[in-house]
């Protein structure tokens, strides 16, 4: 089978990250084609020998992309279309149907009230909802998801959790020390860290603020967006030793230079970076993460879900009782190894084939 790949961006972020997970895995022939922002993750993934064609849609009513992508998923002769993020969706769907190809989406990022930032008002719902109905099935990466997706009227709903790669993540000793020089950071200084966009729903301000009621530790933030010169200036006022380390391709060298990951977020549709931090064998204090929420609690004893305004608490907590010690990666982590959860989307792919054109 040869499925095509729609993705709005190949930036850093979760679900361009877990598209080049994928393609490693799947045992079909994949190309990818991202609409705009041809980033690092589509040098990874032409790095790993999947071909990428980048569209450079103009803005989000480039309606030239629907023929574009229909000549070239005929050219390509493609069996199936998949598409990742919103605005892929709505073009990826509609060129589907027009090349005659089953077309399936994975929705990454349905929140509560919003969708990949944006509110999700009666218009963006309603183009959701019209091109919804041209695919074939939608794949939700979590329960949390699936059940919005319901309360919007989709029924074609398959659930596929993200998946992680453990031995990407594994702590080195060699790692930690060179991040830590890089950063800056002393050796036996204390660190509590996250990973994530700079945006408002990552709430990376009540971190900053949190810290400053954490004495004699350092914040690591790993990530960019819109948010983080203002971020930046909250932190001077703020006081506490806060290092902006800006975005990264792969979290590994910043997760091992950490001591407790934070997730203070309470909009998570997944919260992959909280099973990255238990895959490198930290403790993890997190608001909101779906994953670990349909998991009994034995499945990851280190990671503590806290409310709000107890994250000053569970930081301290967590610090008093750990010390920086890194921890066995739980089981959490591989309940979600990506090379099982690979070969549920190839059933899902299969049993699309099996149902004809």
């Amino acid at each position: 089978m040869r499925v095509l790949h729609v993705i709005t961006g190949l930036g850093v972020g979760g679900a361009e990250h877990q598209l080049r997970l994928l393609l490693k895995r799947l045992p079909h022939e994949c190309e990818v084609v991202t609409l705009t922002n041809p980033g690092p993750v589509a040098d990874a993934i032409r790095a790993d020998g999947t071909p990428v064609h980048v569209l450079g849609m103009r803005g989000n009513r480039d309606l030239s992309a629907v023929p574009w992508l229909a000549r070239l998923i005929r050219a390509g002769r493609f069996d199936l279309v998949h598409t990742h993020l919103y605005r892929a969706c709505v073009y990826g769907r509609i060129a589907a149907r027009l090349a005659g190809v089953r077309g399936v989406a994975t929705e990454h990022s349905l929140g509560d009230g919003q969708i990949e930032g944006r509110p999700t008002t009666r218009a963006v719902r309603a183009l959701y909802l019209a091109t919804e109905r041209l695919g074939r099935t939608t794949i939700a990466v979590s329960n949390t998801v699936a059940e919005r997706l319901r309360a919007w009227g989709v029924r074609r709903i398959h659930v596929v959790p993200n998946g992680i790669d453990a031995a990407e993540l594994r702590y080195d000793p060699g790692i930690r020390a060179a991040t830590r020089v890089r950063l800056g950071i002393p050796a036996d200084a204390p660190v509590v860290g996250t990973v994530g966009r700079l945006v408002p729903s990552k709430r990376v301000d009540e971190l900053i603020r949190a810290m400053a009621a954490v004495p004699d530790a350092t914040l690591l933030v790993a990530g960019d967006g819109p948010e983080r010169a203002a971020l930046e200036a909250l932190a001077r006022k703020a006081g506490g030793r806060v290092v902006f380390a800006g975005a990264t391709r792969y979290p590994r060298g910043m997760l091992c230079a950490m001591d407790v990951f934070a997730a203070p977020s309470t909009q998570e549709t997944f919260g992959m970076a909280v099973l990255e931090a238990l895959a490198a064998g930290l403790p993890a204090v997190y608001v909101t993460c779906p994953p670990l929420e349909e998991l009994p609690p034995d499945a990851a004893p280190h990671a503590r879900r806290v409310e709000p305004p107890s994250l000053v608490d569970g930081l301290r907590d967590a610090l008093d009782r750990f010390g920086g010690a890194r921890l066995p990666v739980p089981p959490a982590v591989d309940h979600y190894d990506i090379t099982r959860l690979a070969g549920v989307v190839g059933q899902v792919y299969d049993h699309l084939e099996s149902e004809g054109p």
